[in-house]
């Protein structure tokens, strides 16, 4: 696993390599940090992996506080905590350890560290971002422990506002971490359903990025190139939840899912975030419930695009006669079954009784934005619908 164990600049500093979380003491003294604050999630706090890695910051000094009060959705109230925490500290840094839950919510507390206004303030629309004081921020650290959501090398955290039910997105250039640590040990310990449910969402990013209709051919690259990876590893990774090479490259698909999104999302994740927000569901999951039913809503758009992927992902069809489309359909519906991935919402608890509301709120997303198809709430609705009854062809 040697030649897996390199140094990144791209987007940001990514340290790269089975047991590179030995470096996590390096990487705070890089960033001059000497008291941070780690945030992480509730199921990691209590486990030897954090102790683990915590081992080399004791030894070189650091005093390390943990903040583990965040649920599976952050929401503001828990960024709330985490920064009173980290004031009443005085924490010159965060390091956030765990899921996309941790490390999202890790990014919001350093970027509220020294705010004046309110978290909400800042959500992705227009201009806000230049409310931020950016000297009020504080240095990250991200160490993914899923391969994912690739919030660690995104710009964006999603938090949940539970007042108005609706899941937000802060932005800020600055929240890109300033050093990730992809260490695919610390992965090895995923249960199958986190495993296939993470990684169906790193398919996500990957797939709405490369369909999507903005003009940015570097990330159509990078998202095809990761979605070669999952291919190729998340199904090893799911069967053979020990085997590092499969780990370590889900672990990069998935960055390279996060870095490819800057050419925007769709209509996947704008029904995902509200019926996170509502339901309080695994949005990988949701995610990948959702992904077969709004392709097909799709299709007239993006059959070009599909017949490619189908090229490269190299996938042979029932009969020489199918399109890539077709192709590439069928792949994703068999690497649900394959992953045990409900194929329905009902099946998980959600059901139609919301369809309205749900509908009207993914139109009024901003991931609706960067969907190949501009759908009404009408068109979310009926997606929706067909998700929870299991209605795959139009």
């Amino acid at each position: 696993m040697d030649k897996y164990r390199v140094n990144w600049n791209f987007p940001t500093n990514i340290w790269v390599g089975p047991g590179r979380i030995s470096d996590l003491a390096k990487a705070c003294s890089d960033l001059n940090m000497q008291h941070p604050l780690l945030v992480t999630d509730p199921g990691i706090a209590g486990i030897p992996l954090l102790q683990r890695a915590l081992v080399p910051c004791k030894e070189y000094g650091l005093k390390v506080e943990i903040f583990s009060s965040i649920k599976g959705n952050p929401n503001g109230e828990n960024i709330d905590s985490g920064v009173e925490l980290l004031r009443d500290k005085n924490c010159d840094g965060v390091i956030a350890f765990g899921g996309g839950s941790a490390i999202d919510a890790g990014k919001a507390i350093a970027l509220m560290a020294g705010q004046r206004r309110p978290i909400w303030d800042f959500e992705d629309i227009g201009d806000n971002y230049k409310r931020v004081d950016p000297d009020g921020m504080l240095p990250v650290i991200a160490v993914p422990t899923t391969a994912g959501t690739g919030s660690e090398v995104g710009r964006v955290a999603v938090i949940t506002d539970e007042q108005a039910k609706v899941k937000r997105l802060i932005f800020h250039p600055k929240l890109l971490p300033d050093i990730v640590i992809l260490d695919a040990e610390l992965t090895l310990d995923l249960p199958p359903q986190i495993t296939a449910a993470t990684g169906m969402d790193a398919l996500s990013h990957n797939l709405e990025a490369y369909y999507s209709p903005i003009y940015h051919p570097m990330a159509e690259g990078i998202a095809l190139q990761g979605m070669r990876l999952i291919k190729s590893y998340l199904p090893r990774a799911y069967m053979i939840g020990t085997e590092l090479k499969a780990r370590q490259q889900m672990l990069v698909a998935s960055c390279m899912g996060a870095t490819a999104f800057q050419r925007g999302l769709g209509a996947i994740h704008a029904l995902a975030h509200p019926l996170g927000a509502l339901y309080d569901k695994h949005h990988g999951l949701l995610n990948a419930i959702l992904m077969p039913y709004v392709l097909v809503a799709n299709r007239p758009a993006i059959e070009v695009p599909m017949g490619q992927l189908a090229l490269s992902l190299q996938l042979t069809g029932k009969d020489r006669f199918e399109s890539g489309f077709d192709a590439v359909l069928n792949w994703i519906l068999g690497l649900r079954q394959q992953l045990n991935i409900p194929h329905t919402l009902v099946e998980i608890g959600i059901k139609a009784e919301d369809a309205d509301r749900i509908a009207h709120m993914a139109a009024a997303d901003p991931s609706a934005a960067s969907n190949p198809m501009s759908f009404s709430a009408v068109k979310y609705r009926d997606i929706f619908l067909r998700a929870c009854q299991g209605s795959v062809t139009l």
